[in-house]
């Protein structure tokens, strides 16, 4: 069990800062894709002729091996985290981006409506009305980029220790120690189904108006479904 944990000197880190080294690199990027994302989507939602280029683009640009983008973007960022992330962040937006336009435009006209009879104006609707119905789809699709993101950073061992927890893989093949794989895949594994919990955790938390029996509460009478409109239109007024 030592040797488990016993990290190689040459990757300048404990298992703990491995850890933490993963998770900035992994999480960040599907950060920087949120924050891209949700004002694209935006444009998709509004101009509806600019989502099918949008979502090819982002496709074409998914199918693109990590590596190949490793050996363009070399020469700009050098062997750095930043050469791993911006593909992480590019590779995230073929989820979030569907995922926001998706929920966004399940948002009922009568509630856009009724906002806008409210006074609301476009970005006030929808930041306080439209992305709150829309947190299921938003967080199902973080769900996916995060555990996604997770398990790609590991790539980066190929270009001058840059994988974080990947190095380990790497390092169990030069010093023969097999038990630095299982460490690399066990722990990355565990780092991404703790992610996704709190995800959901967070989701739980946004969504209040959710039916219960989804959330662990108590059922609701058969038949009848909340409307996250109602809330929603409430705390925006506030």
């Amino acid at each position: 069990m030592n040797r488990f944990f016993d990290i190689p000197s040459d990757l300048q880190h404990d298992w703990f800062g491995l850890i933490v080294l993963h998770l900035r690199e992994a999480l960040l990027p599907v950060l920087g894709g949120l924050l891209l994302a949700l004002p694209l989507a935006q444009l998709c939602v509004r101009l509806r002729w600019l989502y099918p280029p949008v979502l090819w683009v982002t496709t074409v640009l998914y199918a693109i091996p990590s590596l190949a983008f490793f050996v363009v973007l070399i020469d700009y960022t050098g062997q750095t985290e930043l050469t791993v992330m911006i593909p992480l962040t590019v590779y995230s937006l073929v989820v979030l981006v569907p995922a926001i336009v998706d929920g966004v435009r399940s948002v009922p006209q009568e509630t856009l409506a009724a906002a806008t009879a409210m006074g609301f104006g476009p970005v006030r609707r929808y930041v306080q009305v439209q992305l709150p119905i829309a947190v299921p789809a938003i967080i199902a699709g973080l769900r996916v980029a995060t555990v996604s993101s997770i398990s790609l950073v590991s790539v980066g061992m190929l270009i001058g220790n840059q994988g974080a927890l990947g190095n380990l893989l790497h390092d169990a093949q030069i010093y023969n120690r097999p038990e630095l794989a299982w460490n690399s895949v066990i722990t990355s594994a565990v780092l991404a189904v703790l992610a996704d919990a709190l995800l959901v955790v967070v989701r739980i938390l946004l969504t209040p108006w959710m039916p219960s029996g989804a959330r662990g509460g108590r059922s609701r009478p058969a038949g009848v479904r909340p409307d996250p409109a109602v809330p929603a239109l409430e705390d925006a007024a506030r």
